[in-house]
């Protein structure tokens, strides 16, 4: 999907961490890209129900007439919060659905698009989709654990922080002797997207 435009729907919370630092040493993920303690103050909000918040996406879309809405739900751990209700009302605007999960809980139906993404010692309930993207390197999570799982893509993405550069080439070399992976970067980075 890289390359396609798309409006981000980023949940907090997760079932992995609770968010706060002084918890970090007992979270099942010790590494996480997502604020726990409120919003930009942009785009971030709560909303009363699904309805408000699919309102809220559809209108990030430049015009729900052109082109195939596409809507990535990611997190923390999106599919706390996701549930029928929210899907149906994404789909009254005609969006795709993709979400970037955990998968350590079961997938809501409607959604089109299922990226697994393993978090080192956790159980993954979810064992099939269209993607699976390992963050490399992960000592508890080694690519190897996850080859025989049903999915059509298989991705490392290099994790990201102050041994970003290492993890990089690690990562390339990794993918470049296993073929079966592929590198996944987090391209809105690279070009300053929030």
């Amino acid at each position: 999907m890289t390359g396609r435009p798309a409006v981000f729907c980023r949940f907090s919370g997760c079932n992995l961490w609770s968010g706060r630092e002084e918890d970090r040493s007992e979270a099942v993920c010790k590494f996480c890209d997502t604020d726990f303690r409120g919003t930009d103050g942009l785009n971030g909000a709560t909303y009363p129900d699904a309805e408000h918040v699919a309102m809220k996406i559809a209108s990030c879309w430049p015009d729900l007439s052109k082109g195939k809405p596409f809507l990535v739900c990611t997190g923390g751990e999106p599919l706390l919060q996701m549930d029928e209700t929210f899907i149906t009302a994404v789909k009254k605007y005609g969006f795709e659905i993709a979400v970037e999960t955990n998968g350590t809980m079961q997938i809501v139906s409607g959604i089109d698009w299922v990226c697994v993404s393993p978090k080192s010692t956790s159980r993954l309930i979810l064992t099939k989709g269209n993607e699976l993207k390992l963050v490399y390197p992960q000592i508890d999570a080694l690519p190897e654990n996850f080859e025989h799982l049903a999915f059509d893509h298989f991705y490392l993405q290099p994790m990201d922080g102050d041994n970003i550069k290492i993890n990089e080439q690690e990562t390339l070399n990794y993918c470049l002797k296993n073929p079966k992976w592929k590198m996944s970067v987090q391209v809105h980075k690279w070009l300053n997207i929030p």
